[in-house]
């Protein structure tokens, strides 16, 4: 008698093909998916900016829903900025406090903490409330529309999404974020200043002398830059992730969580960038 040989179930996919299967998908799932939103964004934004010149210019801008979203997020932005400021301002008052004091030059404390929290500290602080915030307030907005069809039935009835909702919260974010820093310098000066003074037993007077020494309006300005582009990548990323929601609720809270992280990496990524190109071209001279 001869012996039967087990053989495979027919059309069960061998080790080799299930290699290859998983491969493509997790390509497709992971690195090429990622392009196409990083894709999907900067077109995005391209057309966003040209439609808000566009009807600036031809005085067809959605004033009221502008200044609507601009309060909206001030209010949802300002609180949680001014409770997250006051200790970040204090944090890099003691660790500056303490280097001074190790280095002998407790006299430039001032500067050295004044021009942290204008260049680097608020900025980003400013920038990541944004983004937990108002980001995912945007995120969550349009993507409850998106799965309510509402955003299909606009496009149907001839209703441009980009100029009706994308370009009144792209200006509102861009004027926010500026405020918002301007905002948070003041603070944590402020806050920088009365810790010194008051618990370090700092000189009011070489403090803020050795600020002014130090500080330009170059840096101002390199601050005012970033709270102009971060405003705009929050505003893009959480509009582009809200109007591509999908799969009912549990894609909203998807779509938020992803514009929330991808906001901040992209802040923190874009601001090591600036800082560092503004250290090329604008260096500082040595006294």
């Amino acid at each position: 008698m001869t012996a039967v040989r087990s053989a495979p179930p027919g059309g069960a996919p061998s080790a080799r093909a299930e290699v290859a299967r998983w491969t493509r998908g997790y390509a497709e799932r992971h690195p090429l998916a990622a392009l196409r939103t990083v894709g999907g964004q900067f077109v995005l934004g391209v057309r966003a900016g040209q439609y808000l010149v566009t009807d600036i210019v031809r005085r067809r801008f959605p004033f009221g829903e502008f200044v609507e979203q601009a309060g909206f997020m001030a209010r949802t932005a300002v609180v949680p900025t001014l409770f997250v400021t006051v200790p970040i301002a204090v944090t890099l008052s003691i660790q500056f406090g303490l280097l001074a004091g190790q280095l002998g030059a407790t006299s430039m404390a001032g500067a050295a903490n004044g021009l942290a929290v204008i260049r680097q500290g608020a900025p980003l602080v400013a920038a990541i409330l944004m983004a937990a915030a108002v980001g995912s307030a945007i995120s969550a907005d349009l993507g409850s529309r998106t799965i309510r069809d509402e955003i299909a039935a606009m496009e149907v009835m001839g209703v441009s999404v980009i100029r009706r909702l994308v370009v009144p919260r792209l200006a509102a974010a861009v004027v926010v974020a500026v405020a918002l820093t301007g905002f948070t310098c003041f603070i944590g000066f402020l806050a920088g200043y009365a810790f010194t003074v008051t618990l370090q037993g700092g000189t009011p007077g070489s403090y803020t002398a050795s600020f002014s020494s130090f500080a330009t309006v170059a840096d101002l300005v390199l601050t005012l830059i970033k709270a102009t582009l971060f405003g705009v990548i929050v505003a893009i990323v959480a509009c582009y992730k809200g109007l591509d929601a999908r799969h009912g609720a549990s894609g909203v809270a998807n779509a938020v969580n992803a514009a929330v992280v991808q906001s901040i990496l992209l802040l923190m990524v874009v601001n090591v960038l600036l800082s560092q190109m503004y250290l090329i071209l604008f260096p500082k001279a040595s006294f």
